[in-house]
């Protein structure tokens, strides 16, 4: 595997010819929002959260590979707004109450408002009506939070770790649905990781819910990044 150099921030990373920006700057403790990147899962860029300026144009860094002398800005107030206003979107289009959400205090999108401090939207709500499906006997399925980022249906399509869920419809009507055959056998271990797959609270295991009290809560003690850049 070659190495290439490349300028993040202005400093200079050795990094492997292989990886991606985003790969690359959490290696290098350098934090880059994402909601549809999973660590195992093959990138795809659909949010668009990711997007930096490399080589002076906006591209997703999730997905783009690096090269020798790129030079990569993460972080400036162009990029702060266009996060900010992704974010906005994606609570205008579905219908989030994150007061009664399972997630709440664990959700990233909940995470990113609070970084980008998104109080009201500027963008109309639509409401849209959607179903929660709790004919699984492990899941609920909440459409009303999902965000369409496709992590649970592009995880490894291993043996031990199987995709769970599938598309139904297309276009703007297009939602995630269970893979009823795939899941007839799941016990609480794999509703547990299916559950964790989600960025949000659109996958949910029955009976558990509210199991850590508010202010120890993922996201009560340290805010979302705060890992990756290594902070206290």
């Amino acid at each position: 595997m070659s190495k290439v150099l490349i300028t993040i921030d202005g400093k200079g990373f050795l990094a492997d010819s292989e990886k991606t920006v985003l790969e690359v700057a959490r290696e290098n403790h350098i934090y880059i929002p994402t909601l549809c990147n999973l660590e195992g899962i093959k990138p795809q860029g659909s949010c668009r959260i990711c997007t930096c300026m490399i080589d002076g144009r906006m591209m997703t860094a999730c997905t783009t590979p690096v090269n020798n002398g790129m030079v990569v800005v993460t972080k400036t107030d162009e990029l702060d707004k266009l996060r900010s206003k992704i974010v906005e979107l994606l609570f205008a289009e579905g219908n989030h109450f994150c007061p009664a959400c399972e997630r709440s205090g664990n959700c990233e999108l909940q995470a990113l408002a609070y970084l980008y401090k998104i109080m009201v939207p500027e963008f109309d709500y639509i409401f849209p009506n959607r179903d929660v499906d709790a004919t699984h006997p492990k899941l609920i399925l909440d459409h009303n939070r999902c965000i369409l980022c496709k992590r649970c249906i592009r995880r490894k399509k291993e043996a031990e770790n199987p995709t769970w869920f599938v598309f139904e419809n297309r276009g703007n009507h297009v939602k995630i649905n269970f893979d009823h055959e795939l899941t007839a056998d799941m016990d609480d271990e794999m509703a547990q990781k299916a559950m964790d797959t989600c960025p949000v609270g659109a996958i949910i295991r029955k009976e558990k819910g509210y199991d850590v009290p508010i202010g120890r809560r993922k996201y009560d003690l340290h805010p979302i990044g705060s890992d990756i850049e290594g902070k206290e």
